[in-house]
């Protein structure tokens, strides 16, 4: 039976983490719960809930700093940033309609996980915007790293390290991130029947143009039984109007380019970032492959030559989410050899329990830099209590 543990505040989470270290209890750390089917199975008697670790702590709009408790949801802060016309400006997805999910995300997860939507092609990744954290590591030990301001760091950089580390090196307690104004106007120009080469080669088009792309997305078969390819503007109103008249300029050679309406595109932009385009059927395996865009349409066709997938691109083709059966492997060997091939890595962001035990969730290190990352986590957590074996065995 889990046990699960809230603490009310940072002190009592310190206090429970060293009471752990005492009898040498594992600790699976959560926020909203709502990702729970992502990485290995970890393997602990004691479910820490920082839930109740809520609240914006921080907001100066004129500075462009936000800081909160890591269980505050992600929602409160992107109104919060709404009202004063400014938003995270990496985009962080919402994964519950992916994992069939409730509850709701919170921010120190989406700063544990490096979380980025279709707007990373702009603003860049989480931990580009993120500045300043806070959390508890494995002895019980309240560490403090980086601030309100970006700064250039010699040696080992904390606040980028607890990014994308999903709570192994220590139970995030608070997060600070820049952010960025709101666009006046959004536009969405879409091609369709593009195949998904042609796709890539009209994206890398527009994303080499200089009309400035926030998004750019392919999803090889829509609702009306054709494919789409999206293409994001945005900014002051003249601004957008000129870029996007210049932009469908440049794509003639690829067809006739059209403009969607603002809720149409919001609601696409948000299944993209979400992952929720290939949710369904939901007994399907997803991987996330982050490769050289050039080379996303090839590296998909040479996995359907071994196994059928189902396929959608983002970041003008950096990004390619694919679906398929949980037979065998799920394809783990045949797509990440695709993946390295086109320069890039596999992740398995969904599977059966059995599976994620089974299959390498994320991508297998070569033997210096897993040798390395032991060191690390020994370095934060020398018990191996947080999260142990949620990202790699032994770790």
């Amino acid at each position: 039976m889990i046990v699960v543990r809230r603490p009310r505040d940072e002190e009592e989470l310190a206090a429970l983490v060293r009471e752990a270290s005492g009898h040498g209890a594992p600790l699976a750390i959560e926020g909203g719960g709502t990702r729970r089917g992502l990485g290995r199975p970890v393997n602990a008697g004691i479910t820490v809930s920082v839930g109740a670790l809520n609240g914006i702590t921080l907001y100066e709009p004129a500075e462009m700093v936000i800081g909160a408790l890591a269980g505050t949801p992600l929602a409160e802060i992107e109104a919060a940033l709404a009202e004063k016309g400014q938003m995270l400006g990496f985009e962080p997805p919402d994964h519950r309609r992916l994992y069939g999910s409730t509850g709701a995300p919170t921010i120190g997860a989406v700063a544990a996980g490096n979380l980025s939507g279709s707007r990373r092609l702009w603003g860049g990744a989480c931990r580009d915007s993120l500045i300043g954290v806070r959390f508890v590591n494995g002895l019980g030990e309240i560490v403090k790293s980086g601030g309100r301001v970006m700064k250039n760091v010699t040696g080992l950089d904390l606040v980028k390290l607890q990014a994308g580390a999903w709570g192994t090196l220590g139970a995030l307690t608070e997060v600070t991130f820049k952010v960025v104004p709101r666009p006046e106007v959004t536009r969405t120009l879409v091609l369709e029947g593009l195949s998904e080469a042609q796709a890539i080669e009209a994206m890398s088009a527009a994303v080499g143009s200089p009309f400035e792309m926030t998004g750019a997305a392919h999803l090889p078969v829509s609702a009306g039984g054709m494919s789409r390819t999206l293409l994001r503007i945005e900014g002051f109103a003249f601004s957008v109007t000129y870029r996007a008249e210049a932009l469908a300029g440049l794509l003639k050679p690829f067809g006739v380019t059209g403009s969607l309406p603002e809720t149409e595109a919001d609601t696409l932009w948000r299944d993209i970032s979400d992952g929720a385009v290939l949710a369904e059927p939901r007994d399907r395996a997803i991987w996330r492959l982050s490769v050289k865009p050039g080379a996303a349409a090839s590296a998909v066709a040479s996995i359907r030559t071994r196994r059928e997938v189902a396929a959608a691109y983002d970041w003008a083709g950096g990004l390619i989410w694919l679906a398929t059966d949980e037979s065998d492997d799920a394809g783990a060997e045949v797509i990440r050899k695709a993946a390295r091939q086109a320069r890039g890595h596999a992740t398995l962001v969904r599977g059966s329990e059995g599976l994620r035990a089974r299959v390498a969730v994320f991508e297998p290190e070569p033997a210096p830099i897993a040798a390395l990352n032991r060191r690390i986590k020994a370095g934060f957590d020398p018990e191996g209590l947080i999260n142990p074996g949620k990202m790699h065995a032994g770790l």
